[in-house]
Order: C-alpha cells, then structure tokens, then sequence
C-alpha cells in the first residue's frame, strides 16, 4: 500500500513538473540535429531557421551536423535524446524515405519523433555538365539510350535526390551508373570536374552555378516553372505526368516531449517564418516558408510516406 502511495505520489509530482518546466523553457540553449553535411540544403535552411529562433525564444540555438547512414545516423542520435525540447531534428524527406530504404533499421522515425513544424519547401532541378549535348529530360532519355553505361549520376546517400532519380532512370529503362556520396554537394563538385554526368538538387544551392553557366539545368521536378528560370520546363511539361516532387524540410522532438514545450518552438517557427527578414532570406535561397499547426506537419508526412515508398519499391534501391 505504502508503494503504491509513493508511486502515486512520484507520478502526481511529474504531472506538475512539466507545466513548470514548459513555462521555463527554454532556459538553455538548443541543439538542432541535422543529418546533413555542412552546406548542404538542409543545413543551410537549419542554420537559418536556427538563428531567427535564437531571437524568437531567446535562447542560443546550435546546429549540429550528424550525417552519414543516409541520414539515419543523425536521426537515431536525435531520437535517443530527453524528451524536453532541448534536442530536436531538423529533416527533409528523408524522415519518410529512410524506413522505406532500410531493411534494418532499428527504429522507426514516426515513433521516435513527434512533428513540431512545418518549415520550409522548395523546388529540385536535373542538372548537366554544359558539355553534354542534352537540354531538355527527353534528350537525357535518348542520349542515355544511345551511350547506355556512359553517364554516372552522383547522388547524396539515402537521399530523395537519388531515390527519384534512380525511379526516373529505371522508369525510362536507362542505362546510368549511381555514385552515392556522403553528401549532394561532393556529387556536384566532381560535376563539375566532370566525374558525374547528372545530378538532381535544390534550387536554392545550384542556382549560382547555373546562373554561371557552370552547369545546365534541364528540368524542374516542381508543379510550375520557376520565376528564377523561367525558360527550364517542368518534368510535367516534359512529357512525365504527375511526376512533380520537391524539397520539403521540418522540424521534429523526441517522442514524450511535453505538448506545451511543442506548442511554443511552433509558434516560436511560425513567427520566425512570418518575419520579413526571415521571408527574404528564404527567397534568396528559393525556398518558400511553410507555417502552420504540428498536426498539420504530421498529416502532410503521413500522406508523403506511401509516395516515397512507392519510389523505393520502383526504383528498386534497398539498403540492407
């Protein structure tokens, strides 16, 4: 009886505790797993949304890069965290299309993590080198089925990059060799040296390049054509319907983490999105901010899970 007194006791002081403690929060700076390399686009949208949070909740909050395992690696480390606000993901859809990917993995993202906010979306582009004789994905399609096993396409591991562009290539019967890297953006630096043949990545960071000339953006994987170029057609407008996909990033804690603590990092990312200078920044990157309610996030991932699932089963890409 005396146990069952204590434990009452013990489970009646928790339930106060955490009103205490969401009414503090935060009283320490925050850490924000990214599974990326640094500069890539998912890190250069964290550290941005990380330093309009900073203002917005007064708190110091770090970016912390964590890839490898086609983001798995980070995300595992994020989900074994305290669930009190202090250590949260920062992810793309690579939340949705690693237990697709992975046969092994031994935790489950939609267990582990409870959405926060919705952040931020943006387009991808298929990029060339300017040597290769190809401008639009039709003639990808015939200069592939012409040169069968003389393109290589450089993907970042794990990534929805390379799980649309493998379901492309595979779709189309095409003959390209995959390159994984750690990262995208060491696939475009060897496009650029000429390693790597094709590659697909966000407009935010290719932009500058194509705008150089340094590479040739053929196809624009958005619903629309981009203000930015305006003269690349959609995939849609390319001939493959209903073949329009982007870059879609959010933020995520640990399972277990008390509602009113998720409530106010959503509201702190909400009015982070809303600020000019906020809208601005991301409008140099090309992304377009996303704000809105953690159930809404939670049911937008929700209906992307089965799509990216889909890709996986199509493209055949598994890792064991």
């Amino acid at each position: 009886m005396i146990s069952r007194r204590i434990l009452a006791l013990s489970l009646f002081a928790s339930a106060l505790a955490w009103p205490a403690a969401a009414q503090d929060f935060p009283s320490r700076p925050i850490k924000m797993v990214t599974p990326f390399t640094p500069g890539s686009p998912v890190d250069v949208s964290a550290r941005l949304l990380a330093q309009h949070l900073t203002t917005q909740i007064g708190q110091t909050v770090v970016v912390e890069n964590r890839p490898g395992g086609g983001t798995t690696i980070g995300m595992k480390a994020a989900s074994g965290a305290e669930p009190d606000g202090y250590t949260l993901l920062f992810q793309s859809s690579s939340f949705v299309v690693a237990p697709a990917m992975y046969k092994k993995l031994d935790f489950d993202p939609a267990k582990a993590f409870v959405p926060v906010a919705n952040v931020a979306f943006g387009s991808w582009v298929t990029i060339v080198p300017p040597s290769l004789p190809v401008k639009t994905p039709q003639e990808l399609v015939a200069y592939a089925r012409a040169n069968p096993g003389k393109l290589n396409f450089g993907f970042g591991q794990g990534t929805a990059p390379q799980l649309v562009g493998e379901w492309f290539h595979k779709s189309n019967g095409l003959n390209i060799a995959s390159v994984p890297y750690k990262g995208g953006a060491n696939a475009v630096t060897d496009l650029l040296g000429g390693t790597i043949h094709v590659n697909i990545g966000t407009l935010s960071t290719l932009l500058p390049l194509i705008r150089e000339g340094k590479v040739r953006a053929i196809g624009n994987w958005s619903d629309k054509r981009s203000p930015d170029l305006p003269d690349v057609p959609t995939m849609i407008e390319s001939g493959f319907p209903g073949l329009a996909v982007g870059f879609w990033v959010g933020l995520w804690a640990p399972v277990g983490t008390p509602e009113p603590i998720v409530a106010r990092l959503n509201g702190a990312t909400n009015r982070a999105l809303a600020s000019p200078e906020m809208k601005a920044a991301m409008h140099r990157l090309g992304f377009e901010g996303r704000p809105g309610k953690p159930k809404e996030f939670g049911d937008f991932v929700a209906r992307e899970a089965p799509r990216w699932a889909e890709f996986v089963r199509v493209s055949g890409v598994t890792v064991n």
